[in-house]
């Protein structure tokens, strides 16, 4: 399971994307940036920064450590934005914290990944349907050097699609994804090599370990998935038929 820590203190929110993520001190001492539960985007997006997160940790790209947070109701007595109050007050519980890394900046290109890095990521975002790593919004991090990948809850789209077209993990395996506009296109290396490498390692069970990261809190029942066990057979099924469906979406990427 991810680790379960509890929020001591909201430093300031980041007011960069549209979610209104925070900076938050915790119980173990350390800082973090929280994904709120009470964000427009709502719990999906949570699951979304998991689960795609937890992949690309799997594959060798570097994201931040991931924890749960407990956000306490008081916290939001001392806050003087009325906004950040409300989304406060409407995330008690548990939220996504994700390591703050101090003095990281935003990739610009001067510090590309090495070409297999480049490679990885862009099989990662074909994969889960990531639309957010393009040059108006690349989702990654310069620090110590290194490319940090963050940002994934606008990845693996077919969880939007729960109960109205229900958990149908056709429609997803073999939908196909424009990698065009990437934000590492020019200095991917080859893409077939990673692929290869990412079938060796995405086993279904991996798929399933990640999957099994999620709380079950965080897992929205839908008719025909009425409990957490079926939500989260829900995705691992989705995930691997895509991985088996590969021709029909990664050769027209590739």
């Amino acid at each position: 399971m991810l680790p379960r820590i509890t929020a001591t203190r909201f430093v300031t929110p980041l007011r960069e994307g549209g979610s209104l993520p925070g900076v938050v001190e915790a119980s173990d001492d350390g800082t973090y940036v929280v994904k709120f539960r009470g964000a427009g985007q709502g719990l999906k997006v949570l699951v979304a920064e998991v689960i795609v997160g937890e992949l690309a940790r799997r594959l060798g790209i570097r994201v931040p450590d991931m924890a749960v947070i407990d956000m306490p109701t008081a916290i939001a007595r001392y806050e003087a934005d009325e906004e950040v109050q409300d989304l406060l007050n409407a995330s008690p519980g548990t939220n996504l914290a994700v390591d703050f890394l101090p003095g990281s900046f935003g990739y610009d290109g001067s510090r590309p990944p090495s070409a297999e890095e480049a490679a990885d990521i862009m099989w990662l975002d074909a994969f889960t349907a990531n639309v957010d790593r393009t040059w108006s919004n690349p989702n990654l991090l310069v620090w110590h050097r290194q490319v940090w990948a963050i940002d994934h809850g606008a990845a693996i789209f077919f969880h939007h699609s729960w109960p109205s077209r229900g958990a149908d993990a056709g429609r997803f395996a073999g939908q196909p994804f424009d990698l065009s506009e990437h934000v590492l296109r020019d200095v991917a290396g080859d893409l077939s090599a990673a692929h290869e490498r990412a079938v060796a390692v995405l086993t279904p069970e991996v798929i399933a370990e990640v999957v099994g990261l999620v709380p079950d809190e965080w897992l929205e029942a839908a008719p025909g998935l009425d409990d957490p066990d079926a939500v989260r057979t829900a995705y691992v099924d989705h995930l691997v038929r895509r991985l088996e469906n590969a021709p029909a979406w990664w050769e027209a990427v590739s």
